[in-house]
Formats: C-alpha cells, structure tokens, sequence
C-alpha cells in the first residue's frame, strides 16, 4: 500500500494523528460510502425491455427514491462539469473552434429533452444488455443535456472576459495555454461556475420527470426517483403523494446544499478577485468541521498534491518559457477556410431541409410552423423581459449580501428545482375556474423553472465584485439610479447575458410542456411551437416533429446568433 494511503503511517507523521473532529467525521464518511456502494449497486440490477419497475406512491419509499434520483443527479454533474472544462477551454482559445463549437452548443440546448431521449435510449439499452444500467445511462444522459450547457456557457463567459490585468500577467511571466487555464482562468470563473452548478442541479430536477419516465419499443419504464413517484402521482392525481414529493425534494436540495455545495462556496472564496475579502466570505459548518480534523486535513493535502502531479504530464513542454507559450497571430488564410466550410455546410442543411420540406410536409405545414415558432418567441421574450425586470435587482442585492445569500441558497435551488408539472393542477382549476384566456395565462408556467437561470447567474456576478471596486463607488458619492446604471449593471452584464441565454432556451424546450396542459379529464392548450411538438409526438408524426424541432433550432440559433451574441461582445468591451 502506497505509505499516503497507510493510516498507521499517517498516525506517526507529527500533526497528522486523529482528533476528536476526525472521529466526528468518520461515521459520517463511511455512511456516505456505503449508501453510494448501495445506490450503485442497484443500478446494475438485472432488468430486460418489458419487465415492469412498479414505482409505488408509499411515502415511505420516498427516501430511497431519493437517493438513486440524486445518485443520477450527480453523476450528471460530474459530466458536465468535464464537458464544461473541455468546451471553454477550447472554444476561448481557438476562433475557429469557437465558431464551430458555439453554434453547435446554441443547437444543442435547443434540442427538447425528449428528443434527446427518444435518440439515446436504444443505443445505451443495447450497450448494456440484459442490464438496468442501460436505461439508468439514458436517464443520466437525459438530465445532463438540462444541466451541461448552462456550465459550459458560463464557464466560457468567464474566460472570455477576464480582467485585462490579470491576461497581461499571465503574458509577462509567459504562461502556456495550459497553464493559464488552471492558474488564471478556472480560478477566476470558479465562483460563477458554482453558482451554476447548483442551478444545473436544480435544473436537472425540473427536467426528472421526463428523464426517469422513458418510452421505448411501445413500452413505458419507470426508473425508481423521485421524477417517476411524480409522474405516478400526477396520473393517479393524488396530491398527498405530491405533497410527500415536494418534502422529499425539500430534504434532498436542503442535504446536498449543505454538505456539497455551500462547502464549496466559502472554499472558492480564496479565488475572489479582490485583495481582501472584508465582509464578504461565506460561511460553512461542514467545511469548518474539516478544517479543524488534522488526519483529513492531511488527507486532503495529499490528495491535491498527487492530483497536481498526476495533471503534470500535461505540462511537458510547457515551462513558462517556450515558444508554445508565446500568443500566437491569427492565421487569416485559415478562418477564411474554416468560414468557407461554415457556409457550405449550412447551405447544404438548408438544401436538405427545403428537400425535406417539400418532400414530407408541404410549404404550407413549415410557413404555419414558421408562424406558431413566431407567437411563442414573443411569448419567451416577452417572459425573459419580465423576468428580468424582478430578478435582476433582487440578484445584485442577494448577491452584494453573502449572509442574505446563505439564508436564501436552499430556498432559491428549491424553487429552481420545482418541476412545472406540479403547477399544472393548480394552472387548470384556476383558469377553467375563473374563465382565463389559456393563451396567456398558461404562458408563466414556460418561464418557471427557468427563470432562476437569470436569478442565480446575476447573484454569480454580483458577488464577485471586488469589495475595492464597492468602496471606490461609495467613496464617489454613487447613489441612486446612478450607482445601478454606472456600477452595478454593467457589473453584473456579462453574468446577465449568460443567464438570460440559458433561460431563453430552456423557456423554448418547456414550451412543449406548458402549451399543453393537462389534469384529469381537461387538457388547456395555447397556440405555439411547443403546443405543435407536443401534439405531434401524441400523435406519433415523426416528420411534424422533426419539423417543429428543427424550426425551434433555427429561433434558437438566430436569437442567440442576432441578439444575445452581440450582447456577448458589449460585456467584453466592459470587461476589458
């Protein structure tokens, strides 16, 4: 046994033998390995197509529901996080990369959750035959596709607009790429990434319910979560058993907000770019705990140690010194190349999709497509407008106030986390009730459960302000509407965008949830692309629904591309 890992050797280092604290924790540690030895093992159970997974509406199966929902939750983060890691790095170093992989992430988050499903399940069945874990891999992926883009746009955020003096260190002591993305970047964008971690956490809650109830081969499985316990409790319309959800939810996001991500906040304090942190640090009981136990406090050093020199063969060449670290010019030949295939190939899509069009479903089906594509863009942005108006100032305040932050963080991710599905009852007897125009009363459940995106990404931006740069504004004698146009907006902008982008696609794929509402025998539906997929995939009209997707993708992409890119360049210029 390597001596890092040998407990007895630990023991006799000076420093390092057991306290009270340490002891403390033990039990702690070894409960949360063998629940997470339990959790995976009920993944890999033997299962085949057909054979049915009851999911009962007993409370007291709610904890272990709980338990494999989060289990899969987590396991979705961890790949996010390493596509986020990937996708910024490359895409901020590398123009050409850049605008191939930008778009193509515009496209993908644009893509319903369903669509992802229905593509996926089959091969990853197949992958693991006669396995669970095939169907468990479908729904992983299916709630990773709700959290992966929100990081991977936030993180690239974050590089693109690193303060300028912190990009001019880094060129006068000559740092590689590489470098420069572990010593610079990452931990600059730490704080925000967070942040948006716990939102794609909650994020991935919105979406359980479709990602744990899976169609296929006409046969419907119900992963055990509590997405599946819902979706039960929705068809059988028990609202006890919806009651019992939301307090298990309330458990988990309030269990995991303490002993996973509120440790990580006041650790990533450290990366604040400011000289001191006065009275902004966030406070964690747990992260406390460990800092006071000297055998885990020893471990954990340890364990930095080796994963700095297990990431170091990724530095050979790269000393600070070599020309590989020098900036290198832009070569104009190539984007031009790279522009020129850009072009082609989105000609060549749009040849295809004009052959599809008149091949499958007429001119007259994609102008009326193009025209319900038009009503629920002006539902979105109108929403994204609204919401931004509310949740904007409240964020910059949360954000400004670290204890204000804390108290509220469980809240927020709660709220973040409540899928629209258990508004629906509510939506119905309301409407039906008092005679509501479905049109516009069904549009709020759209923006829902993504307009925290915009809430957790301002209060991101907000506290990340240097507490120098506050001072120097009250010393200005900034008050008023002229501190929020002169200081705080512009602040907080490039966060802003970020958010809003997110929030813009996820209000486009709940569409197709919140324009067909149903509870019991009454089903209310608003005209709009999402109401038009919706009621294509019922019917089962594979080449309406690849039309519906496809129009979708194409407001996604121009919004993003004709509206919220711009953006993207203004809060660079701020930021610089």
């Amino acid at each position: 046994m390597h001596p890092f890992f040998d407990i007895r050797r630990l023991e006799r280092l000076p420093g390092t033998r057991p306290n009270r604290w340490d002891w403390l924790l033990l039990p702690l540690v070894l409960g949360f390995l063998v629940i997470l030895a339990f959790g995976a093992k009920e993944m890999a159970t033997p299962y085949s197509v057909g054979q049915p997974l009851p999911i009962s509406l007993d409370p007291s199966y709610l904890p272990y529901y709980l338990l494999r929902t989060t289990l899969r939750m987590f396991i979705a983060l961890a790949a996010s996080l390493v596509f986020s890691f990937v996708f910024a790095a490359v895409a901020s170093k590398s123009r050409t990369a850049e605008k191939i992989l930008v778009p193509m992430v515009d496209i993908l988050q644009s893509i319903p959750i369903l669509g992802f499903l229905s593509i996926t399940v089959t091969g990853f069945i197949a992958l693991f035959p006669g396995s669970l874990l095939g169907v468990e891999c479908a729904a992983i992926f299916a709630i990773f596709t709700s959290q992966a883009w929100n990081m991977a746009l936030s993180l690239y955020q974050s590089i693109r607009t690193v303060p300028s003096e912190l990009n001019e260190a880094a060129r006068v002591f000559r740092l590689s790429g590489w470098q420069r993305f572990w010593r610079l970047e990452l931990p600059y964008a730490t704080p925000a990434l967070l942040w948006n971690m716990m939102l794609s956490m909650s994020g991935g809650w919105f979406f359980v319910v479709a990602s744990e109830a899976i169609t296929v081969s006409n046969q419907d499985i119900k992963l055990p979560g509590i997405g599946s316990y819902i979706a039960a409790a929705i068809d059988q319309q028990d609202l006890h058993a919806i009651f019992y959800a939301i307090i298990a939810m309330a458990v988990g996001i309030l269990m995991y907000d303490q002993l996973f991500f509120r440790p990580l906040l006041a650790w990533a304090d450290k990366f604040r770019f400011e000289d001191t942190q006065g009275n902004t640090a966030q406070q964690s009981w747990v992260l406390d705990l460990l800092r006071r136990g000297k055998l885990t406090r020893a471990l954990s050093l340890g364990l930095a140690q080796r994963g700095e020199r297990a990431l170091g063969w990724f530095r050979r060449g790269y000393d600070g010194t070599s020309v590989r670290a020098r900036v290198r010019a832009a070569n104009p030949l190539r984007e031009r190349m790279v522009d020129a295939l850009l072009t082609a190939l989105a000609l060549l899509a749009i040849w295809r999709l004009a052959e599809f069009v008149h091949a499958e479903v007429g001119w007259s089906e994609a102008l009326r497509v193009l025209g319900l594509g038009a009503i629920t863009l002006l539902r979105v942005m109108v929403l994204i407008v609204l919401a931004s108006v509310v949740w904007v100032p409240l964020g910059i305040m949360i954000g400004l106030r670290p204890r204000l932050s804390q108290r509220i963080q469980a809240l927020a991710q709660l709220l973040a986390a409540f899928p629209s599905n258990l508004l629906f009852p509510l939506a119905v007897v309301a409407i039906v009730a008092f005679n509501l125009n479905p049109e516009i009363w069904l549009s709020p459940l759209m923006i829902f459960g993504t307009q925290w995106y915009i809430l957790f990404n301002v209060v991101a931006g907000a506290s990340t302000i240097p507490s120098e740069l506050r001072y120097a504004a009250d010393n200005l004698g900034l008050k008023g509407w002229l501190k929020w146009k002169r200081f705080y907006l512009p602040a907080v902008f490039p966060s802003f965008v970020t958010g809003a982008i997110t929030a813009s696609g996820g209000s486009w794929n709940a569409s197709i949830v919140s324009e067909v509402v149903t509870w019991g025998k009454t089903t209310l539906t608003a005209t709009g692309l999402g109401g038009y997929i919706a009621e294509m995939t019922e019917k089962g009209d594979f080449p309406r629904i690849a039309l519906g997707i496809g129009v979708m993708c194409i407001f996604v992409m121009g919004l993003n591309r004709y509206f919220w890119r711009r953006l993207y360049l203004q809060a660079e210029k701020w930021s610089r």
